[in-house]
């Protein structure tokens, strides 16, 4: 089995005559310390965030409407999104999404292909679950509740500064 050959590394890659790092991996301690200084947003936070956004959009929608059948069209494409957000979110969850880098990765990937894939066939069946569907306030629930991902990146806790 041949081996990858590495480039060779020039002067002229590194103007400032900085060489290539070498790699040290962290201590725990000093784990500890960045996680402390760079706190990371619970998901568990953002799908708390995304339930209150769709029970809002449903009662806004039966508010706005009189219809029972558009609220329930709007809670139900918020569950088209916050149902997936909960299977990611306990499968990243898991104690083997952190054995190794590799294992995380695949994770991640692999959780996110399964809420792509619930999130399609609750919208694909949508029509069958909910009768006289209103497909408006269906995607007004979809949207308004994936658009939480952005107010979870706003409302980030913020560094400790050193």
């Amino acid at each position: 089995m041949s081996r990858i050959a590495r480039p060779a590394v020039n002067a002229a890659d590194f103007p400032d005559g900085a060489e290539e790092a070498e790699f040290k991996p962290l201590t725990k301690q000093e784990a500890q310390a960045l996680r402390l200084r760079d706190p990371a947003v619970s998901p568990w936070w953002i799908v708390g965030l995304q339930c209150v956004a769709g029970l809002t959009v449903a009662l806004v929608a039966w508010g706005v409407s009189g219809s029972s059948v558009v609220a329930l069209s709007a809670a139900y494409g918020a569950l088209a999104v916050i149902i997936p957000a909960a299977l990611f979110a306990r499968g990243l969850m898991s104690r083997f999404s952190s054995i190794n880098a590799a294992t995380a990765s695949f994770g991640f990937f692999l959780w996110e292909a399964v809420k792509l894939a619930v999130s399609i066939a609750m919208i694909a069946a949508a029509p069958r679950v909910i009768e006289d569907l209103s497909w408006l306030a269906l995607l007004a629930g979809l949207f308004v509740t994936l658009k939480m991902y952005w107010l979870a990146v706003l409302k980030r806790p913020k560094p400790e500064q050193i």
